[in-house]
């Protein structure tokens, strides 16, 4: 196998979307519990995990299914580029596999000090949901990614799950209510980065993949992006008013103009030129993650 092309097929560059929810959901728990710094590290580390074998799955799927081919818009990784064999990606596929195991079980064990609870059965329970989910978005018999249903997915295990489960994990207390709406936000947007994705790549995916974008259409996908992206940051403001008022607590909104560009962006491109929207969104994300999860753990020490 080849390393450098390996590496390629990863694709770094989303990872910090996936690290975005269970930051939020870390510091969330931080300005709230007592977390270990060792639970938090592990719980990043199993994201990563899987965010990695979701795009290791998702390249081999489309690569299977004709889908990605010399017509390709997006860049081109290591297994679509010919750089990587089947056998290679199966192969580094079933690492991450392993490694997904191996780190969502030290992350259950140091965070809880046994495998046997009912907290950690039904942890790993998730986490083996997690593991098929990212699997079968565009790989298998019957891929979900393929009939429309990715956004579902996403919403569910980058926003919910990623926000709610990490700070279930980091602090042993379950969510209050009100923590569904920054976990939706975060949901909404990763939502967004994947139908920019669709929006793209349309002309490609429309011989073998059916998408929410093919639905809708090249305006109406737009017109969905926006509410994506607006109705994330209603739910925001809104959980932020409920919360004890403090300055700090609004520090992310300094990531609002990264935002209204990235849908100037959408709205004013097509096909190849959309792809930078894609990274603009994902670090934007990661930012706000950031800054909001600091601004209400900064506000503890004042």
């Amino acid at each position: 196998m080849k390393i450098k092309a390996a590496i390629k097929s990863m694709r770094l560059r989303t990872l910090p979307l996936s690290l975005a929810g269970v930051i939020l959901g870390i510091l969330l728990a931080t300005a709230d519990y007592h977390v270990s710094p060792a639970v938090a590290v592990l719980i990043m580390l199993t994201t990563v995990c899987l965010q990695i074998l979701s795009n290791l799955s998702n390249e081999l799927g489309d690569v299977l299914s004709g889908t990605d081919n010399a017509d390709r818009v997006g860049p081109g990784y290591g297994l679509n580029s010919g750089e990587m064999s089947v056998r290679d990606m199966k192969v580094e596929i079933g690492i991450f596999v392993a490694l997904c195991i191996i780190c969502g079980l030290a992350m259950i064990k140091v965070s809880f000090g046994t495998l046997l609870s009912l907290e950690s059965i039904c942890l790993m329970m998730l986490g083996g949901a997690a593991i098929a989910g990212a699997m079968k978005y565009t790989l298998g018999r019957n891929p979900y990614g393929y009939r429309g249903l990715g956004d579902v997915f996403v919403f569910i295990f980058f926003g919910l799950v990623s926000v709610l489960g990490s700070y279930f994990v980091a602090s042993h207390a379950v969510p209050h209510w009100f923590m569904l709406m920054p976990a939706s936000a975060i949901g909404l947007f990763s939502i967004g980065v994947l139908n920019v994705n669709n929006i793209r790549d349309m002309k490609t995916d429309a011989a073998n993949r059916v998408t929410v974008a093919m639905k809708l259409g090249p305006r109406r996908a737009r017109i969905y992006q926006t509410v994506l992206i607006v109705l994330g940051w209603v739910l925001l403001l809104v959980y932020t008013f409920l919360r004890i008022f403090d300055p700090w607590h609004y520090l992310y909104l300094i990531t609002l103009p990264l935002y209204v560009l990235h849908l100037r962006g959408v709205w004013t491109r097509e096909d190849r030129a959309l792809d930078p929207m894609l990274p603009l969104l994902v670090m934007s994300t990661f930012l706000l993650a950031l800054l909001m999860g600091l601004g209400f753990t900064v506000f503890l020490l004042f």
